[in-house]
């Protein structure tokens, strides 16, 4: 699994966050979304799915491989 994030989509509403905090973190000074683990373990998964599916604003593309 690949993780991308588009910074310019985020609204800021830490939904991925709160599903894969392992995975992703917000900027402190906008809340806009940071990935922390573009490749992440196989146990993050279904989190990680979680969160993009979550996203309100679909900032999350998630490649399965």
């Amino acid at each position: 699994m690949k993780i991308e994030v588009d910074q310019d989509k985020c609204v800021g509403a830490g939904q991925c966050v709160f599903a894969a905090a392992e995975v992703f973190d917000q900027r402190d000074s906008d809340g806009v979304v940071e990935l922390l683990e573009e490749n992440p373990p196989e146990e993050q998964w279904d989190a990680v799915r979680e969160a993009a599916m979550v996203c309100p604003a679909a900032a999350i593309t998630v490649h399965e491989r």
